[in-house]
């Protein structure tokens, strides 16, 4: 989520969704590996096969919107998500599997458009009450299948350049360092307090973005 747009302010917003999807895929594998102990199968496949279905479709048609209306949307879509969510703590959904779908859907169309998606997939699981650690393994399983998908139809688009796959080793050093790290914060700080900061850093992430497209 802040990854987008902070690449913005360093390489035009197509490279930024293909370097994004190449960084999520390392980063998901450091999540998979950290946080292994369980997995619920059966939302892998009611949420990630929808979200699958909805990245490409997001990623296919990111090529044919201006990339400056992409990046106002994509911090107009942060600003509203961080003030809803800080307003209406007790915000939930229903814990069916339409719900999953649906969910999987936006949350895989918004990835392939934007370059993010993961915090209404996390909106949706979390209706869902899973464990912590199985809550983190589920999201990242899913969002290696968005990832993977989103890659393949960004890599035909034009987006993923050789001379940024320097970039890879760094950004796999850093994802498995951020996932070490959370997962340490996670075992200090109270789910309330973390929820909080996040979502802070989420509305300032995308006011900042749009400082920048208005400035």
């Amino acid at each position: 989520m802040f990854f987008v747009p902070l690449a913005g302010y360093f390489f035009d917003f197509q490279s930024v969704l293909g370097i994004t999807a190449v960084y999520h895929l390392s980063s998901n594998m450091s999540k998979i590996a950290l946080f292994r102990q369980g997995v619920d199968k059966k939302l892998i496949f009611s949420m990630g096969i929808p979200a699958i279905l909805g990245v490409i479709a997001g990623a296919l048609l990111s090529k044919y919107v201006a990339s400056s209306i992409l990046e106002t949307a994509l911090a107009v879509f942060l600003v509203l998500l961080s003030v809803v969510m800080l307003v209406f703590r007790n915000l939930s959904l229903k814990p069916v599997t339409s719900v999953a779908a649906g969910g999987g859907v936006l949350s895989g169309f918004l990835a392939g458009l934007l370059g993010t998606g993961g915090a209404v997939r996390g909106i949706v699981l979390a209706a869902f009450r899973l464990p912590v650690k199985t809550f983190i393994a589920t999201s990242a399983i899913i969002d290696m299948g968005i990832d993977m998908s989103r890659s393949v139809v960004y890599y035909t688009n034009g987006y993923i350049h050789t001379d940024d796959m320097y970039l890879i080793p760094i950004l796999l050093v850093v994802s498995i360092l951020g996932s070490y790290t959370g997962k340490k914060i996670l075992e200090h700080v109270s789910e309330e307090r973390f929820r909080t900061l996040t979502l802070l850093l989420v509305l300032l992430t995308g006011v900042v973005t749009l400082y920048k497209q208005f400035s």
